[in-house]
Order: structure tokens, then C-alpha cells, then sequence
């Protein structure tokens, strides 16, 4: 089952979390998370405890630049954006991760 019925929404979410990563300096608004051993393989772990759930595992894969969920994840410090940041880059790319803002794949806040 997808995340979201449009994977052009998720493949832009993933294009911009991707370039913030990759741009962000270090004196930049931003989330700067070291990863720890047990999140090698459990990267909802990463998202639990960078923004209180397990759902944003996507946006720890674009930071990360991992293009598959049974990749590895290093211990790095990432670049992540701040609550508000991801709030707006999923209005930009019309993506939504958190089940409770998604109704038959769709984002609810993205009604026509």
C-alpha cells in the first residue's frame, strides 16, 4: 500500500527535504541530529525522536539520502527541517505523512 495516492507528492517532498539537507549551513535555522546505532535499521526510530512520531521515516530518508527503506542508515549528522519547515514543504509538494491527515491516501488539508 502507498503512502499517498500522488507519488509525484511524495517524490517532490523528497526532492526538497533532499536539497535542504544538502544547502543548510550550519548557523541555519534547521534540526542538526547525530544518528545512533539502534536507528541503523529503524529509521521511524530517527523520526520518534526528532519530531514525536514515527511517521515522518520519509523526510529521514531524504536528509539521509537513502532511496530504499532497507538501506542503512549511517551515523551522520543530519540536516533535518523544523516542524514548521516540514509543514511547508508538504504544502509545497502536496504530500502528507501523518495517517490522521489523510484520508483514502490523500492529504485532508488538500481538498479541490
Amino acid at each position: 500500500m502507498t503512502i499517498d495516492n500522488n507519488t509525484a507528492a511524495a517524490t517532490a517532498f523528497y526532492a526538497l527535504v533532499r536539497k535542504f539537507a544538502q544547502r543548510t549551513q550550519p548557523w541555519e535555522t534547521a534540526i542538526f541530529y547525530h544518528t545512533k546505532p539502534d536507528e541503523t535499521w529503524d529509521l521511524t526510530l530517527v523520526s520518534e525522536r526528532v519530531y514525536g512520531n514515527r511517521d515522518e521515516y520519509l523526510t529521514i530518508m531524504a536528509a539521509a539520502g537513502i532511496d530504499c527503506v532497507d538501506m542503512p542508515l549511517k551515523q551522520i549528522m543530519l540536516t533535518l527541517p523544523t516542524a514548521s519547515q516540514l509543514y511547508a514543504m508538504k504544502r509545497r509538494a502536496g504530500f502528507e505523512s501523518q495517517a490522521y491527515l489523510r484520508n483514502r491516501q490523500a492529504p485532508t488539508w488538500n481538498r479541490r
